[in-house]
């Protein structure tokens, strides 16, 4: 395992004697991950549907059995663990800073830089969008059918833009998931992780050219024809505006596809896959986006990875490196199936849960569950129970047990947390907007159900952990900003700021510090000057530790520096704890 990418406490808080207090040692965080750099794999041989043999030297493709997954996380899984008493831990690829680095998984963005609503808005598509409008008759050439999956579609290929994948809503769901696709993929774009481009587009038939002779196999596995009764089966169940059919296109995936990726272990042949899914704070912090989208089908078939080989020309060999999707994200924002008892308890209770199960066999069913008082709002049947949900972070459940998601930790939460908060009222309002709703009402509703549901997520999490972010040193002084406050989560007057500073090298000398609170959230503390001349940097007189409460949060921002005298100070970590007491 590379220990750059271990930041978290137990690894980085290691210098000095075993009974001295733990300290970071004097060096900058990492930021990105090396996961990205190409690395080779062996070689092996491949045969493809026909029968034509090649030699790939890339990761094998890994096909997902729906049914399998759904048996082994509810049932087979959960008894392992408990035998097994594995309690789990910390997230492992946390540096110093209490951030995720980069990496093939995730990519900072809004958490470390603010965004525009049309960067928003963009996603991960390019400057030139599709545009149907654009385009002569017959330039959209159907060359496979959609193999799988809920919504009915087929993927085309316009010479000269690439290929996409075009999908019709379900007819009992409106516009709800060709909409909820595009908006969450800019969301979970925004927020970090990588997401493909979706946009609902407008056409007429005759833009579409037929592939003669083209198959696909449907979800039995039967492989039918893909003539012009099937294309316009699938058109005549599509939402329809002034004549033309909506669609969803969603960009074909660079790279080579190699099948979803797993939220448990490692892949055994990519050297960089080293930090066990389940531990990864990425996937773990995911479970709280998902949450706050009602992304309930967040399992591993809606996920990809892609191999992008060194050599452009040929996809299949090495050097190369994986990249990890989120794809197929319609069933946000509420659900539609067919029985009205699972729709009221979609993001509430797993498909099959035993402990729901159980608490009602014991009650005789007398308890009354949140989904019992669900409602929908009229006019916005769209969304079913989605905007009233009465929605609770912490409680929030897929379809069946999530791995990574099931190991999230209070710290983990509240990195994500940090982010869901960046997203204020006009960065939602803009990413909802790309769902292009045909009603007005639909959009409005959408946008206010989202913002109410951010609320909660950060007024859950920052009460139990210190808000406090974007630390730097100014000169004298330490600076962040309380995202709490600038996010006017509660009264100013409910912030009462103070910082303690412990110094020396047990940590032994403690003295009040300074704090300036200002407009914005931005609060800073002033530094005590602990530093003697003629020590080495790195020296345990040099450093100090400052904790700064903001009287909401239980436990205090913990900033860990070093003081280098003309050089300045030097901020080596950062913590949330719960606690008050830095020496251990």
């Amino acid at each position: 395992m590379r220990l750059p990418i271990l930041g978290i406490a137990a690894v980085l808080l290691a210098a000095g004697c075993s009974d001295q207090p733990r300290r970071f040692p004097l060096r900058d965080p990492v930021w990105v991950d090396d996961d990205l750099r190409p690395v080779s794999v062996p070689c092996y041989e491949h045969e493809d549907d026909d029968g034509k043999k090649e030699t790939h030297c890339r990761p094998k493709e890994y096909v997902s059995p729906f049914a399998w997954d759904v048996a082994e996380k509810t049932l087979f899984r959960p008894l392992v663990q408990l035998f097994a008493a594995d309690l789990g831990f910390e997230a492992k690829n946390v540096n110093s800073m209490d951030e995720v680095p980069d990496s093939s998984w995730f990519t900072n963005r809004i958490g470390v830089r603010p965004m525009t609503k049309e960067e928003v808005a963009k996603g991960s598509c390019p400057d030139e969008m599709l545009d149907p409008s654009l385009d002569p008759d017959g330039s959209w050439v159907i060359d496979q059918g959609k193999p799988n999956g809920a919504n009915p579609g087929f993927r085309i290929n316009i010479k000269g833009k690439g290929k996409f994948m075009l999908k019709a809503d379900q007819a009992r769901e409106g516009e709800k998931a060709t909409g909820a696709t595009a908006i969450a993929s800019r969301l979970y774009h925004a927020a970090g992780w990588y997401a493909a481009c979706d946009t609902p587009v407008y056409i007429d038939k005759k833009l579409l050219q037929l592939t003669p002779g083209l198959k696909f196999a449907d979800n039995s596995g039967v492989e039918r024809a893909f003539d012009d009764a099937k294309l316009s089966s699938i058109l005549e169940g599509a939402q329809k505006r002034d004549g033309k059919y909506r669609m969803l296109a969603s960009r074909w995936l660079s790279g080579r596809t190699i099948g979803p990726f797993k939220y448990e272990g490692t892949r055994s042949d990519d050297p960089n896959d080293v930090v066990p899914h389940e531990d990864r704070r990425d996937l773990r912090g995911a479970r709280l986006i998902a949450a706050w989208l009602g992304h309930f089908d967040s399992r591993e078939q809606n996920s990809m990875t892609t191999w992008h080989s060194v050599d452009k020309e040929n996809k299949d060999i090495s050097p190369g490196n994986t990249i990890h999707w989120y794809i197929d994200l319609g069933d946000c924002f509420g659900s539609h199936w067919e029985w009205e008892s699972l729709n009221r308890r979609i993001n509430k209770s797993y498909y099959f849960d035993p402990a729901d199960i159980g608490l009602d066999f014991i009650t005789l069913g007398i308890y009354e569950r949140p989904w019992d008082r669900a409602t929908v709002t009229p006019g916005a049947e769209l969304f079913a129970y989605f905007p009233n949900d009465e929605f609770e972070p912490e409680g929030w459940k897929g379809g069946y047990p999530n791995p990574a998601f099931a190991r999230m930790t209070t710290l983990d939460g509240h990195w994500a947390a940090r982010i869901v908060t960046r997203f204020d009222d006009e960065l939602i309002a803009a990413a909802v907007k790309v769902g292009d709703y045909t009603e007005p009402f639909h959009t409005e509703v959408l946008t206010k159900a989202l913002i109410k549901r951010r609320n909660k997520i950060r007024e859950h999490y920052f009460a139990k952990l210190s808000p406090i972010a974007d630390l730097a040193v100014r000169g004298e002084e330490l600076c962040g900003t309380d995202l709490a406050r600038e996010a006017k989560t509660w009264p100013d007057t409910r912030f009462t700021y103070k910082a303690t500073a412990w110094l020396g090298t047990m940590l032994d000398r403690t003295q009040a510090a300074g704090v300036r609170a200002a407009p914005g959230g931005e609060v800073c503390v002033k530094l005590p000057r602990v530093g003697q001349g003629g020590l080495p940097d790195e020296h345990p007189e040099r450093y100090l530790v400052v904790d700064i409460e903001n009287g909401i949060a239980e436990g205090p921002l913990r900033a860990h520096l070093y003081d280098l005298g003309s050089k300045g100070f030097k901020l080596v970590g950062i913590e949330r704890p719960e606690d008050t007491d830095p020496t251990w």
